[in-house]
């Protein structure tokens, strides 16, 4: 998967949190321990969600390829934003899996959004 299709899934994912009443906060940030796709908020509790885009399923699914080692990676990254913007409130780590039938096609984009992923 390209890069461009990567930022094109985490621009679905933005769109779908939005209708959903969440607000969003930072999208790509990065920092010395790694990149968190979006922040958002919901209510008070701060969303790092992590998007996996695929037009199919050959390799599996997409939220197993959040592997042990990645999620420590979001965790830190997480705990860097967290200082950074001085904040202390509730968090979740969320996996948003964007399907398509194709790369960049809106028409057939289905979204599964994974609270509390882990």
């Amino acid at each position: 998967m390209s890069r461009a299709t990567g930022t094109w899934g985490e621009a679905q994912v933005a769109n779908y949190l939005r209708k959903k009443g969440y607000r969003l906060l930072a999208h790509s940030y990065h920092c010395r321990f790694g990149e968190i796709d979006l922040i958002a908020q919901k209510g008070s509790t701060l969303c790092f969600v992590e998007v996996k885009t695929r037009t199919n399923l050959a390799c599996g699914l997409p939220r197993d390829f959040v592997t042990p080692a990645k999620q420590e990676k979001l965790r830190k990254t997480a705990a860097c934003y967290l200082s950074q913007n001085q904040l202390d409130c509730p968090v979740q780590f969320d996996v948003a899996e964007v399907y398509a039938d194709s790369e960049h096609s809106a028409a057939s984009v289905r979204i599964e959004y994974l609270e509390n992923a882990f």
